[in-house]
């Protein structure tokens, strides 16, 4: 027999070709689990081939290291025959491990055919030898080489398994380590099967077939190549993955984010209207699939607008937050509590009897009723709320929405701070309210609102110096109605600020007419409302109508209750002043039931101050009242602005005010609030029309 020896680096370099494409093997089964479609297919068939080549490499660079004292020469049919055998194994080994699962069954039948394969390739490529006498095998030899083949089909199959998934870190290093494991075991059989052929003595090489010389060229070139672009493109993709999935994370975060504030209030972090509403219809199916209960409470806060006024926005908004903080950790259970705008919320809780959303509400309102400690204030709110239970108060959302709010309005007209579970009855004042709320909205159109005018006479009793405008609506159907009938429903929708631009153009436009018939002295008051005064087109609004009615501007009043002005008062004072640069004058109403710095009274630009009638109502020489007036009596005089009393109703007050020092009264003593063609039938007209004299100094 011929002694075969073998060449040592080229066994080295046939190992690290078996452990190459192991890690091959590895990284397209990672490819092909992580992907799906035709990009799973296109990595299947690419890796596949680019692992069976590899692994044929390495059987033919192991054969090449053979040296038989000749020069060697192979069959090219049956090489190739062994490259496509080592292909179809390795396409087959990448699509039994891409399964979602490999029991022990399916493992050992796919090593049998793996191993198999392997066998069928080793062997092949040995009979592609071409000698002149064939190769005697050594089937001891042979069987151990089987039995190394099958083992490491397992080993390679388990570790492409379990490592198929994932890229970086511990995962990564398994492969490389299993990828050493899985080269070794490959080239153990490889060599192994070597030593199973013995050649013949005088055997020698038949010159047909392809040359050893030119084959070891071929072979180390294109396994090269293709593991090296398979491993260059497996890089790049795993790049690719990483900023894909990095873009991806950061869509998803994105995404939620999105989802928060489109389903979520962003001030207390609550969920929304729009997300109640899904909770709700969530709630009615399942309470009708279950034949079960749940509780509906609409919530309103007492006391906020005047926190908010006197406080500030930012003050109202911790505010909110804190009695957010508050009810929520009352809750327990599956419940939904959100917040629908303002300091309006509502809560959906599942019960099993009405008495668990009494028990629920009266923590509620317990918990509301404890002072809070905001900044270096401490702040009451109360809460009213009105409750529904579903079957029984409403069939679907919108009615049971709407019965709550009723039950809630009941709460806040029964004396607040409490609850109230719902009543047909209701009904009938909620919805002649909302008939109200829409009535409103065409009031203007149909030319239904009116203004009416009180006098402000010089104290003690006249002239006439002008008169303030207050607003009235003609109802189709109510007849007459009071502002308090209406401009809190107007303020919530935002419709006071059309009719606030109306009110201040009617009023100028009648001033004009009183002008025209000879009383050129007269002047108006406009009360602007809060949410007016903080509108960025007000001072044009202004401006065209005192142009449009040829108004002197220093004869319009613009009169802003102490809670506005001091609302935001670095505005306030910058509205004031751009205002008051026209001309116009500018009078804090309501003096005194605010909470005003001294500080900021200095700094606005008015002319006047307005004692409110709470103040005058009960005057008497030595009440508590009258030294309030008196000493807003001698700041005014301070500040060098005017003083207006309103509300005055006998000639006590009227004289205990001139006495002080007050300008300009105003009250149902000396004249009510009268239509515009009215004005004449007042008593002190005549008066007005003789009696002009210094007095007008007022």
């Amino acid at each position: 027999m011929l002694v075969a020896s073998y060449n040592a680096f080229i066994v080295v370099i046939s190992v690290l070709v078996a452990m190459l494409a192991s890690f091959t093997a590895l990284d397209m089964a990672g490819r092909v689990a992580t992907s799906t479609g035709k990009v799973a297919l296109v990595w299947l068939l690419g890796g596949g081939f680019a692992m069976g080549i590899g692994i044929w490499a390495m059987h033919f660079i192991g054969m090449l290291s053979m040296d038989l004292d000749m020069m060697m020469s192979y069959d090219a049919r049956l090489t190739a025959l062994s490259a496509g055998i080592a292909v179809c194994a390795s396409i087959f080994a990448l699509w039994l491990v891409c399964h979602g699962e490999l029991p022990l069954p399916r493992l050992a039948g796919g090593a049998i055919v793996l191993g198999s394969g392997i066998v069928a390739m080793h062997y092949t490529g040995m009979a592609a030898l071409m000698l002149s006498q064939g190769i005697v095998w050594n089937w001891g030899w042979v069987l151990i080489s089987v039995i190394i083949a099958l083992a490491a089909s397992v080993a390679a199959l388990w570790l492409a398994f379990k490592l198929r998934e994932g890229h970086e870190g511990r995962v990564a290093t398994l492969r490389v380590c299993a990828s050493v494991v899985m080269g070794a075991a490959i080239a153990g059989m490889h060599y192994t099967g070597m030593m199973a052929a013995e050649f013949p003595a005088g055997s020698h090489s038949m010159d047909a077939g392809v040359n050893s010389n030119w084959l070891a060229m071929v072979v180390t070139v294109v396994t090269l190549a293709i593991l090296g672009i398979t491993l260059l493109v497996s890089m790049l993709d795993a790049r690719m993955q990483a900023r894909t999935s990095i873009l991806a994370s950061s869509l998803a975060e994105a995404n939620r984010e999105l989802a928060q504030l489109a389903l979520h209030d962003n001030l207390t972090r609550l969920p929304n209207r729009i997300l109640l509403e899904d909770r709700l219809e969530q709630a009615i199916n399942k309470a009708n699939r279950e034949c079960s209960q749940f509780a509906l409470m609409f919530m309103d806060l007492d006391g906020f607008k005047a926190v908010n006024d006197a406080f500030g926005h930012h003050i109202g908004d911790s505010l909110l937050i804190s009695v957010t903080e508050r009810m929520s950790e009352q809750m327990k259970g599956y419940y939904t509590l959100a917040r629908l705008g303002g300091d309006e919320f509502v809560l959906l809780i599942e019960i099993t009897e009405p008495n668990d959303a009494a028990a629920v509400a009266d923590q509620l309102v317990k918990a509301v009723d404890r002072p809070f400690s905001i900044s270096r204030y401490d702040l009451v709110v109360s809460l009213s709320i009105g409750i529904v239970v579903y079957p029984g108060d409403g069939e679907d959302e919108r009615e049971l929405m709407f019965n709550a709010d009723a039950a809630m309005y009941h709460t806040k007209n029964n004396g607040r701070n409490g609850y109230t579970f719902f009543q047909p009855s209701m009904n009938i004042l909620a919805q002649s309210q909302l008939q109200l709320n829409n009535d409103l909205w065409h009031a203007l159109d149909n030319d239904e609102l009116r203004l009416y005018y009180q006098p402000k006479f010089c104290a003690p009793h006249g002239p006439i110096l002008g008169f303030e405008a207050l607003l009235r609506w003609q109802h189709p159907r109510h007849g007459l109605l009071s502002p308090d009938c209406f401009l809190p429903m107007a303020e919530k929708t935002g419709m006071i600020v059309n009719i606030g631009n109306w009110v201040i153009n009617e009023a100028c436009r009648q001033l004009h007419q009183w002008h025209l018939q000879g009383h050129p002295e007269w002047s108006v008051a406009v009360n602007l409302s809060a949410m007016q005064f903080e509108q960025s087109n007000l001072v044009d609004t202004v401006k065209q109508a005192l142009a449009l009615h040829h108004i002197p501007a220093a004869q319009l009043t613009l009169e802003v209750t102490e809670t506005t002005a001091m609302r935001n008062p670095d505005d306030s004072v910058r509205i004031l002043t751009e205002l008051t640069e026209l001309g116009v004058k500018a009078s804090i109403d309501d003096f005194g039931t605010g909470y005003s710095s001294l500080l900021y009274l200095k700094r606005l630009p008015a002319s006047e101050l307005k004692i409110d009638r709470a103040f005058v109502n009960e005057l008497q020489h030595q009440s508590e009242d009258a030294t309030i007036v008196s000493a807003i009596v001698a700041l005014a005089q301070s500040l060098h602005l005017k003083v207006v009393a309103e509300g005055v109703e006998t000639p006590e007050q009227q004289a205990f005010l001139t006495d002080l020092g007050c300008n300009t009264l105003q009250g149902y003593l000396l004249g009510r609030p009268l239509p515009p063609e009215r004005i004449e039938e007042m008593d002190v007209f005549a008066r007005a029309e003789t009696d002009k004299p210094a007095e007008l100094e007022c």
